[in-house]
């Protein structure tokens, strides 16, 4: 099992693992709007191809569904703040 699949399985986990993609993008020099907007593409990606492994996943599984273009980007941004406390 690689990092990214035990980060998987719990939810503080997952934010930890997400919020160190964050620090290490924002390291390289990328902009908080281009890491979100990165985020908005890994979300379409996630949504349509790999089953929640939690809850808390499914929750944003769900919102991602119903969400137009526009709400998944505001998601993005806010998992991508709310991952930002994770360093």
């Amino acid at each position: 099992m690689n990092l990214a699949d035990n980060a998987n399985k719990d939810w503080e986990n997952w934010k930890r693992f997400l919020g160190q993609a964050v620090e290490f993008a924002e390291e390289l020099g990328i902009s908080r709007d281009r890491i979100a907007s990165l985020a908005g593409q890994a979300g379409e990606v996630l949504a349509e191809n790999v089953p929640p492994a939690n809850p808390e996943q499914k929750v944003l599984k769900e919102l991602w569904s119903v969400s137009d273009q526009q709400e998944k980007q505001v998601l993005a941004k806010l998992m991508t703040k709310l991952c930002s406390g994770y360093r």
